[in-house]
Formats: structure tokens, C-alpha cells, sequence
């Protein structure tokens, strides 16, 4: 193994925006300057960024059907291949959303194995204490509140509307999704005395896959290190940002890495505009919060937004209203829902059926019309910081405010970092964006993002 990291030490594919920013801070802030942009970058793209040490490609898999991946997945990990990085990583939500009809994690393992590292096991690291996600025994649980459940108990995501988690043993979700043999490398077997040994003894049996427990720093650091062993003759893995504080904790620990200065918080801004499609409690929670410190909240009708005959009055309607409260020196959210007992979901999916569109075409129709309000709102405001909510609404929104790259300005809620947006149109060059995952962050989210002190 080189006791020199090469200037590039990953690069990795996010399933949706939202998880491509949460590994954009998890690099970033361990002393990695990282860079994620929406598309294939070209050589020239890269140039712009000569310090990068992990380069990203945010995507929309998560959202999609095992069809659009077969199409489209194999040329992106071919760039990233190119890219000449030891591992290349498909970056999953660390709730593991997916199913074998929608963001099928099982997919695209099968995909980027065949393209990538066809005859090297792929690692799977899910679990993110930092984030509050733990893997034990290769059953997934995740924090909320006070409280930390098991996946087919949490009281989100046992009831997602499109990916409900009805299985918490990951080997289990994972191989209704995929006929890879996949085995798991447990809590004991990484405490043990010699976890590199008993690897390999585990890879004796041939195993297309390994899903490695995460529960703390000492046990990410030894499974950096396990995986960083095989890394570095070329590799693929399929991992939430778990893998990345794993890589970075075994990096810092062996002196491979210098840690990076801690970085300050946002600066302050006189407004917020938000724009949110989560049906999340969490989300939920901050919408209530940033309304009761003065934000104007402004429900939006996600049935018009997918109307293509309706959707653009409704625009106009939250446009001027919203507008009209950022001219006069508030924040704003617009908004779609408010968590998942919104009778909004309920006349949504029943008016989704009826008219027979799909759910990704209705997520791509929302998250672009949400985007395309969003911007609006800041050109015509001058407004320069913005939050975008729900994994499945980042994607179109990015694309419809004509994102080309991010990178980190400043941490706000794990998971979630303040970035800068490079965009090709100078008048929103610069802008300070979050990507904002529906789970994440605490109920003051919004009112951070103002930078004042809470």
C-alpha cells in the first residue's frame, strides 16, 4: 500500500442531489477539497478546479426505474472510471431508500460491477454515525428525535410513499433487489483482534458483495482501512457517506491525511427563500419553526404542478405572493406539504392515478417547477441564499436553476452544507444554496441558514 494518497482519492455518482452534497461535506471537511457537478465533467470542467481531491456527478437514480438506469448509468460510470480515481463510488441515502421498481441500489450494483470492478467485491457501508445511521448485525437503523429505530419501525420511512422500508436487514432489502451473493461483515468480526484476517477469510467464499456494520468512529476507522487495502488496485462500492467519514477517519489515523481547519459557520444574510417538496416530518417541523420567526409560508399545489395546462398559473400565484414578502424583507418557504398526514399527499397520489403519471415523471415536473419558481424569486428579489428540500425535488430544481457545479461553503446541518453554486448564468453565479435532504436537520434548519446565531 502507498503511504501517499494520489491527488485523486475518489469519485463517486450520487443518487439523488441531496446525498451528493452529504458526501461533498463528509470530504470536504476532512481536509479534501471536493467538487460536484450535475453533469459528466470535461476536461475543461475539471480544469476550473485544480485542487480537487473527490469529484462527484449529482444525479437522479434513487427517483428512477431499473430501465432508465440500464440506460443511462453505464456511461456515467464510465466517465468516472476515466477520472483514474482508485475507488469510484454509486453514493445511496443513508436510510437506503430504494426498491426493485424505483432506485433500485440492487440495479446498479449489479451495473457498476459489471463495468467497474468486475471481478473485485464491492464494499457496502450504509451506516453514518455522524448522520445518525447505524448498521449492526446488517440491520439498518436511524435516529430521530430522541429516539433511534430500526427501518421497518421508523416512522418515516416505514411509510415513505415511494420506497417504504418493510425490511431493516439490509442483505435482505438488498437481494430482493439483485442476484449478487452478498455477505455481511459484522460488529464482532471487525472487533475482533484481526478484522483484516477474517476479511479475508470471508472473501474465501467468493461473495460479490460485502456490507460491512458501522456503529462509531473506531469502527469506521477500521473499516476505512479494510476497504482502503483492496482500493487501491481499483474498486467500486456502493455506500452512503458512511464509507466517506470510514476513508477519512483510517486516512487521519495513519497519517495519510492532514486534518483540514475546522470551517465557520454561514455568514449572515437578510434572506432565505425555500423551496420544499419533502413530505417529511422533519421538514414538517422546520417549516412551523422558520413560520413562527417570521418566514412567510405559502402552500403551493403540487396537483397543478404537474397539470401541464394548470402548473404555470399556480407558479404565478406563489410567485407573487412569495415575491411580495421577499421584497418587503422576510423569508420565505413555499411548500407542498407539511409532513405525512397532509391531506394535500393524499389528493395528490388519488389525482397522480387518476391521470395516470408516473412518479417520476410527477417528481421531475414538481421539482422543476419548484426550481423555476426559485428562481424567479432570486433574480427578481436579489436574494442570494436559497434551501431546496426533498431529495426527489433537488435534482429538476438544480437543473431548471441552471446549476453546473457546487462546491462547500460552510457547514449548516449535517448532511445538508451551505455550497456555492457555479452556474453559467453570471446573474446567479455565486449563489449560496442548500440541497436539503427531508429528514435532515433540526427544526431551527431554516433560521440558520440566515447565519444568526441560535
Amino acid at each position: 500500500m502507498s503511504a501517499v494518497l494520489p491527488k485523486l482519492v475518489l469519485a463517486y455518482y450520487g443518487d439523488d442531489f441531496t446525498g451528493s452534497t452529504d458526501t461533498l461535506e463528509a470530504s470536504t471537511i476532512a481536509g479534501l477539497p471536493t467538487v460536484l457537478f450535475l453533469d459528466p465533467p470535461t476536461p475543461a470542467d475539471l480544469g476550473a478546479f485544480p485542487e480537487a481531491r473527490v469529484v462527484g456527478i449529482a444525479g437522479v437514480a434513487r427517483a428512477k426505474p431499473p430501465a432508465w438506469m440500464d440506460e443511462h448509468l453505464p456511461p456515467i460510470f464510465a466517465s468516472l472510471r476515466k477520472l483514474g480515481a482508485p475507488l469510484v463510488q454509486y453514493k445511496v441515502c443513508s436510510t437506503f431508500d430504494s426498491s426493485p421498481r424505483i432506485g433500485s441500489i440492487g440495479r446498479a450494483l449489479d451495473i457498476g460491477r459489471r463495468v467497474l470492478a468486475p471481478t473485485c467485491f464491492t464494499p457496502i457501508v450504509v451506516g453514518a454515525p455522524a448522520l445518525r445511521r447505524y448498521v449492526l448485525f446488517a440491520n439498518l437503523f436511524a435516529s430521530v428525535g430522541p429516539g433511534t429505530f430500526r427501518l421497518d419501525r421508523h416512522p418515516t420511512m416505514s411509510r415513505h410513499p415511494v420506497t417504504p422500508m418493510n425490511e431493516s436487514d439490509l442483505t435482505r432489502h438488498l437481494g430482493a433487489q439483485t442476484s449478487a451473493r452478498i455477505a455481511s461483515f459484522d460488529i464482532l468480526a471487525l472487533s475482533s483482534a484481526d478484522p483484516a484476517a477474517g476479511l479475508a477469510s470471508l472473501l474465501d467464499s467468493k461473495p460479490d458483495a460485502v456490507l460491512f456494520d458501522t456503529l462509531d468512529v473506531a469502527s469506521l476507522e477500521r473499516v476505512g482501512a479494510l476497504i482502503w487495502a483492496h482500493a487501491v488496485s481499483g474498486m467500486y462500492a456502493v455506500a452512503s457517506s458512511g464509507l466517506n467519514y470510514a476513508l477519512t477517519a483510517h486516512w487521519h489515523a495513519a497519517g495519510l491525511l492532514q486534518a483540514s481547519t475546522p470551517m465557520a459557520p454561514p455568514a449572515r444574510t437578510d434572506r432565505v427563500a425555500v423551496i420544499s417538496g419533502s413530505c417529511s416530518p422533519t421538514t414538517a417541523t422546520q417549516i412551523a419553526r422558520a413560520e413562527q420567526e417570521g418566514f412567510a409560508a405559502i402552500r403551493i399545489d403540487p396537483r397543478a404542478l404537474i397539470d401541464e395546462t394548470a402548473a404555470d398559473a399556480e407558479r404565478a400565484r406563489a410567485r407573487h405572493m412569495a415575491l411580495a414578502a421577499l421584497q418587503s424583507g422576510h423569508s420565505v418557504v413555499v411548500y407542498t406539504a407539511r409532513g405525512p398526514e397532509d391531506p394535500a399527499i393524499a389528493r395528490f397520489d388519488a389525482y397522480r392515478t387518476e391521470r395516470r403519471i408516473a412518479p417520476d415523471l410527477a417528481n421531475e415536473r414538481i421539482g422543476g417547477a419548484l426550481g423555476t419558481l426559485l428562481k424567479d424569486l432570486l433574480l427578481e428579489s436579489g436574494a442570494r441564499r436559497a434551501i431546496v428540500c426533498g431529495g426527489d425535488t433537488s435534482g429538476p430544481a438544480s437543473r431548471a436553476l441552471g446549476l453546473h457545479a457546487l462546491t462547500m461553503r460552510a457547514p449548516l446541518a449535517p448532511g445538508s452544507p451551505l455550497c456555492v453554486a457555479h452556474v453559467r448564468d453570471a446573474r446567479l453565479d455565486g449563489l449560496e444554496i442548500v440541497l436539503k435532504g427531508g429528514q435532515v436537520g433540526g427544526a431551527d434548519c431554516f433560521r440558520a441558514a440566515l447565519g444568526r446565531r441560535i
